[in-house]
């Protein structure tokens, strides 16, 4: 009895864990503030106006709240440095993930010029056993990254269509600064856990009386949209951020050094994994044997989401309705190990990218030790889903998934094995890809990663449950990298399921 409860627990947590995707999402996507609003703005060229010069260091701190409780701090910091700024963020968080306390700390360092335009950066993230790291330098457009450290570190370089900002800067942007109701602020913001460079345009909307600890503060309101998700910040005068509220009730207060880093008890408050799930109408038993599914699907604006996404491979999606068939994989993929892309159409599936480092020499000796001599595809695709599924430790992890750490660490949620098989399978020469969308468990829906590996066809793996094809519950909403996956955050507490149909195998 004692060993099938223990069975139980962990397939739920290969579930729940999956929940994780969100969380990330919502620390890139607000405290680094990886926003990307589609919004057109009165002023494109608003950030160049008159900035009053920050002539001594100053440092500002936030209380972080989620859902009234007190999570983390942040505190920001910046220099005058000759004909620039340095400027340090910092940022703790400690959450409740399976009834466990997990912290996560970030740091910035970024040199930025008058303008706050980015120059170079640093940023590291880490929680228990996992770190993360990137640093890079900006020069006429083009970016030099560095990420990793030791022996692992590599480099890269990226092209960006306009001068980036960095979500640190943009409090000390507002420092000094005259600003009016009415005025509209355009960011192109680079957000270094996704390398992604993506546009933020803020309001002011209105004057407002802000009360914090019982006192007063004459306030402008600044309203923006993160795909979808509205973001407020209030401002005084002076230009000083008091606060700022945005995803999931995610909520920053202006503090003190003395107060900010005091009573978090985030660790022993609402379960996040809980607070990411999506309610749904029906139930389903033993989803793990779905091959087919229909839901009714609300809550999705197709101006802050593709919704193509939901009608290619296995899925359909017409009026409002979604029907996902298991498919089935064919029993000759039409090629041997590896494939030979002559039409070229495989060419992203196949090479190395921002964390999927398939062409790192420990994943490909890897993938050999796998695959042997074995050239089928679906057989070599099988052996690599079942050995990440016996070989990484399931546990929560908070960082930016990278499929080399995973295999040095051995563990990770979701989405360390999404991107550990991904990066396995392109080593071997089968084209894959990862996708984020959700799985359904225990009565509702929660927010998943996985892996599909073409095999004759596109075929879904799930390594972190061990399945391929995965069950009809798995409902693709993305695929591609990170700066792809946060388009998710414009579906975070609006989407509305019923369940109208299922079939079992």
């Amino acid at each position: 009895m004692l060993i099938m409860v223990l069975k139980n627990r962990k397939h739920l947590f290969n579930l729940f864990g999956s929940s994780i995707v969100i969380l990330w999402l919502v620390l890139i996507g607000v405290l680094v503030r990886n926003v990307n609003s589609r919004g057109g703005s009165d002023n494109p060229n608003a950030i160049e106006g008159k900035i009053s010069a920050i002539a001594s260091p100053q440092r500002d701190w936030m209380e972080i709240y989620l859902k009234g409780q007190k999570v983390g701090y942040s505190m920001t910091q910046i220099n005058p440095l000759g004909e620039n700024y340095l400027i340090r963020e910092e940022i703790l968080l400690t959450l409740n993930l399976m009834g466990q306390p997990t912290s996560i700390y970030m740091v910035t360092r970024s040199v930025v010029d008058k303008r706050f335009f980015l120059r170079k950066f640093n940023f590291s993230m880490k929680s228990g056993v996992v770190s993360y790291k990137i640093s890079g330098t900006v020069d006429d457009n083009v970016m030099q990254l560095e990420i990793g450290e030791g022996k692992a570190k590599r480099a890269e370089q990226l092209r960006l269509s306009d001068p980036p900002m960095i979500g640190a800067g943009l409090a000390p942007f507002f420092k000094g600064r005259h600003i009016e109701v009415g005025q509209s602020f355009k960011f192109p913001i680079f957000d270094p856990s996704t390398m992604a460079l993506k546009e933020l345009v803020v309001k002011v909307a209105d004057r407002e009386t802000l009360v914090i600890r019982r006192l007063e503060y004459s306030t402008f309101r600044l309203e923006a949209q993160m795909l979808g998700q509205p973001m407020t910040f209030w401002v005084d005068e002076s230009g000083t951020v008091l606060k700022e509220k945005s995803v999931m009730g995610l909520t920053l207060i202006k503090s003190s050094a003395a107060m900010a880093p005091r009573d978090i008890e985030g660790g022993g408050g609402s379960d996040f994994y809980e607070m990411a799930a999506i309610n749904v109408k029906g139930r389903l038993r033993e989803p793990a044997k779905l091959i087919y599914l229909s839901l009714k699907v609300e809550g999705i604006a197709e101006e802050h989401f593709d919704t193509t996404i939901l009608d290619k491979g296995r899925q359909r999606f017409r009026s409002g309705m979604i029907e996902v068939v298991q498919e089935k994989i064919p029993i000759m993929a039409g090629y041997t190990i590896p494939f030979e892309d002559r039409s070229g159409k495989m060419k992203l599936f196949l090479k190395p990218e921002f964390n999927i480092e398939s062409d790192n020499e420990a994943i490909t000796g890897k993938a050999r030790d796998i695959a042997g001599n074995i050239r089928d595809p679906s057989f070599v695709a099988r052996k690599m889903m079942t050995w990440v599924y016996k070989n990484v430790e399931k546990r929560p992890v908070i960082s930016v998934p990278s499929a080399l750490e995973v295999l040095k660490n051995r563990v990770g949620d979701c989405n360390e094995h999404a991107a550990l098989l991904t990066a396995l399978l392109r080593a071997s020469g089968i084209p894959a890809r990862v996708c984020v969308g959700i799985v359904y468990a225990r009565g509702r829906f929660y927010y998943h990663a996985w892996t599909e590996g073409f095999l004759g066809r596109w075929i879904s793996m799930d390594a972190a449950l061990n399945q391929m094809p995965t069950d009809a519950t798995h409902i693709k909403l993305v695929e591609g990298g990170l700066d792809r996956q946060v388009d998710i955050l414009g579906l975070i507490g609006k989407l509305q399921l019923k369940v109208v149909d299922y079939r079992y195998d």
